[in-house]
């Protein structure tokens, strides 16, 4: 076709730039999506599609109590009134607010197929049913009382609520989800009941701070339950609208008969696939990258989820849970973004913001109502007094009604007569006949009376704002008592949350750590005592041999350190420790900081706070190894712990970290192997070095032995030595002569008589003694009751052993004064002639 420019001359043509018309067209779609499909309102936090579909079941009288009625007829009511887009859309949003799984508070009671928490898609609209949940009534409560605006829908022939009234703060109660152009939104559900009573306490205390917002509202709660893991990501998220929140599923390690552990998930982080999360799983044991799983079943119904992850024979279920959170979505990060609408523009917003536009938006809400029926209430009255004045002049009312040719003819001579308007004629000449009698009087007065009483409740509700205030924390507290349930997600305090220490009360607890590297904070617990060379009892199968191995006293606001056996050094507040019950074994270390699968935890120490102890940053800490290397390090070089540790000394790699000690500059320090050496010399004899160096020798180690034993000289206590064969002795102090560091020591315990030695430490007499053997028998025993004997004699019997086993491992703990101590038993044959024969020779000597 040929360009013709002649036909152009005779149009009009508008030059326009294109990007300028690019930038209004995108900018124009743009704010169309913000305000009209992705982002929630802050008043009632529903998006339109929502508030669309809520306002047509209740037009079409689909309340509770009512039957349920096909979805489609619902979908096609609001695609044709309301709603012009796609089915799809309708539907979708409205299955979601149907799911247990996805609404906290489910606003939409479904009957049918409406999906699952495995991703299973809902059945076609044609198939289920829904009607209103009970509490989606109170999101429309006296909508038909003026209370909101209503905006011509697209075409012009209906009108809808630009907003709900929502009787009850459904933006934080249920959450949302958008992401519109250029911006998202992201709001977690909270709990009603804590919702509500943050907000009843803005209303009484306006200048309310976060913290004290927090003490009702402490952080979200997803309708999937979980576990949030610290709370420094709900502070910044309601303190800035920002935030992220780690949700970890809920799993319990559970043992069966055949003494194998399988991890049963019972609870998930919000909006995670079950189905998908299975597939990981299995996906991660067949790459390798999670070893120790044998199979990985779903036996979820409708009592609830479990997820079953088996474990083989020799795996660690600690280990394996804590790389299931590292690598699959049992935890994951909910990122808060508190987006909503305010006034029609996007805000982002704290949580004081978004409570504070609630009470403003129910301020407004209640007042309407009441202007509603303040309205109301005064053209009834005003109705009663026509009819009141129409009583007492009957006769004439009627005679003049009778007189007329027409209606509006006696409508005008009752308006001449006396004086009525146009609407209190026309009651009076709508009358019927049987209100004219005596008793009907009565009742109109009854009626009048009662009506401006009402009268000036309301008006006096308008004139006083606080009675405002507190009717709607009276309606408030009523949808708590109704609607309100348990708080399902838990919330657990993590390492490295110093901004929640003003919350938690400064208390003295007991803190606990066993071999095995469980740890838990308690009030002062107790052990059963028993009487030296008891058998003791079975206290933990043989794979679990476990047992107090620290034990100490401070406060929930102290610096605890922990120390790996590869060398590094990880720090947690007291109270970030997890409280644990008397017999609860605590939480394993690897669920609280990152520690590698090839190291365990050796040593946990206290420091406590500089306001207590100014002193404490003179203080050094005392290291000691496997293979006699002794490291002494300036407190003040642990100042600044990281998250994931530091190193505290550098290790041969056949070494390990397995003694660590708090020291003053000016202790004795001792130090024993295996092999029935021992050598005390002066702390300072090891000088201070760096945190990264590798240390000094303690003590000349033989090619087959090895350290088993550091700790402090304190005037007052003993010296404790047990061998393997389950004999000991306590020693003054005084018995091992002070010498130089690195030397080979003294003799402490004749090992090819009485066998290798097991443990060596500084005890009290008032402490107690707890030992455990190869096979997983424990006994716990006063230290008292162990006689004291020069170096290096063979001791008593402490502890009695099966044929083959030997003792493993001595921790001192505490004595336990509350449990009578039983009398010592008579000593094995031959025991008591082998005792004398060696205080004979010690005296000679």
């Amino acid at each position: 076709m040929a360009f013709d420019e002649e036909s152009l001359d005779t149009q009009k043509v508008i030059d326009v730039e294109l990007a300028s018309e690019m930038r209004k067209s995108f900018l124009d779609y743009s704010m169309s999506v913000i305000t009209a499909r992705a982002l929630p309102d802050v008043r009632d936090g529903l998006k339109p599609v929502h508030r669309r579909i809520l306002f047509t079941m209740h037009r079409n009288g689909l309340t509770p109590e009512k039957a349920y009625r096909k979805c489609a007829d619902t979908v096609g009511a609001v695609l044709g009134s309301y709603h012009p887009h796609g089915d799809a859309s309708v539907y979708d949003a409205m299955v979601r607010l149907a799911q247990d799984f996805s609404m906290r508070y489910m606003l939409v009671d479904g009957h049918g197929n409406f999906g699952s928490v495995d991703g299973d898609p809902p059945a076609a609209y044609r198939y289920t049913e829904s009607r209103m949940s009970k509490i989606s009534v109170e999101m429309l409560t006296n909508i038909d009382k003026e209370t909101v605006d209503f905006v011509p829908n697209y075409d012009d022939r209906l009108k809808e609520p630009s907003v709900l009234p929502a009787r009850f703060p459904n933006l934080l109660v249920n959450g949302s989800v958008g992401i519109a152009v250029g911006m998202a939104t992201n709001i977690p559900p909270h709990n009603l009941g804590e919702t509500i009573d943050a907000v009843c306490h803005l209303i009484d205390t306006p200048d309310a701070t976060l913290e004290e917002l927090m003490e009702h509202i402490h952080g979200p709660d997803f309708p999937t339950a979980g576990i949030i893991m610290g709370r420094a990501g709900i502070r910044a998220a309601y303190a800035t609208g920002r935030g992220k929140v780690i949700v970890r599923a809920r799993a319990e390690i559970r043992e069966n008969r055949e003494g194998r552990f399988a991890i049963h998930i019972g609870e998930l982080p919000y909006m995670v696939n079950k189905a998908r999360l299975h597939e990981a799983i299995d996906q991660l044991v067949k790459d390798k990258r999670i070893e120790g799983v044998s199979a990985v079943n779903d036996y979820s119904s409708r009592n609830g989820m479990d997820l079953v992850v088996d474990l083989k024979r020799d795996a660690n279920p600690q280990v394996v849970l804590n790389r299931l959170y590292s690598f699959t979505q049992m935890q994951s990060t909910f990122g808060v973004i508190m987006i909503a609408l305010v006034k029609g523009e996007p805000k982002l917003l704290n949580l004081q913001q978004i409570l504070r536009h609630y009470i403003d938006f129910q301020i407004e809400v209640l007042t309407r109502r009441t202007q509603h029926d303040l309205r109301k209430a005064r053209e009834r009255e005003h109705i009663l007094e026509a009819l009141l004045v129409a009583q007492d002049h009957i006769d004439e009312v009627i005679s003049l009604i009778r007189a007329s040719k027409s209606i509006p003819e006696a409508r005008e001579r009752l308006t001449e007569r006396f004086d009525f308007d146009e609407i209190q004629a026309n009651a009076i000449v709508q009358m019927q006949l049987g209100r004219l009698t005596g008793l009907e009087r009565t009742k109109l007065e009854e009626e009048m009376a009662a009506l401006r009483v009402q009268i000036a409740e309301w008006q006096a509700l308008l004139d006083d704002p606080q009675k405002l205030l507190t009717l709607l924390k009276e309606e408030l507290t009523a949808i708590r008592a109704r609607f309100a349930d348990p708080r399902r997600t838990e919330i657990q305090d993590v390492s490295g949350e110093v901004d929640i220490e003003d919350l938690i009360p400064e208390e003295t607890c007991v803190y606990t750590m066993t071999t095995m590297g469980y740890v838990k904070r308690m009030p002062m617990d107790t052990y059963q005592s028993q009487r030296r060379g008891g058998r003791g009892i079975k206290g933990l199968t043989r794979r679990e041999e476990d047992v107090v191995q620290t034990m100490f006293t401070c406060s929930t606001h102290d610096y605890v350190m922990i120390f790996t056996t590869r060398g590094r050094v990880y720090r947690l507040k007291g109270y970030e420790i997890p409280e644990g019950s008397r017999n609860s074994r605590g939480m394993n270390i690897v669920n609280i900081l990152p520690i590698s699968g090839d190291e365990t935890v050796s040593a946990m120490i206290q420091v406590p706070n500089e306001e207590r102890a100014p002193d404490i940053g003179d203080h050094s800490l005392c290291m000691v190894t496997r293979h006699g290397i002794i490291k002494r390090t300036a407190l003040r070089e642990f100042r600044n712990v990281r998250k994931n540790g530091v190193i505290a000394l550098s290790l041969d790699d056949d070494d390990e970290l397995a003694w660590v000690r708090l020291t003053n500059g000016a202790e004795e320090l001792i130090v024993a192997t295996r092999g029935g050496m021992a050598i005390r010399f002066r702390e300072s004899d090891a000088r201070l070095l760096g945190r990264t160096a590798r240390g000094v020798r303690a003590i000349q180690l033989d090619e087959s032995d090895e350290v088993v034993g550091f700790d402090v000289i304190t005037e007052g206590k003993s010296i404790l030595t047990v061998s393997e064969t389950g004999l000991g002795r306590r020693s003054a102090a005084e018995n091992y002569r002070l010498q130089s560091r690195a030397g080979k020591g003294l003799t402490n315990y004749r090992t090819e008589k009485h066998g290798r030695v097991a443990a060596v430490a500084v005890a009290e007499e008032a402490e107690d003694l707890i030992l455990i053997a190869s096979d997983g028998i424990i006994i716990r025993i006063p230290a008292g009751q162990i006689s004291v004997f020069n170096r290096p004699g063979k001791g008593v019997r402490v502890m009695k052993l099966a044929e083959g086993e030997r003792v493993m491992a001595v921790a001192c703990v505490p004595a336990n004064e509350d449990e009578p101590v039983d009398a010592l038993p008579s000593a094995e044959p031959g025991e008591a002639e082998d005792i004398a024969a060696e205080n004979a020779e010690r005296e000679e000597a």
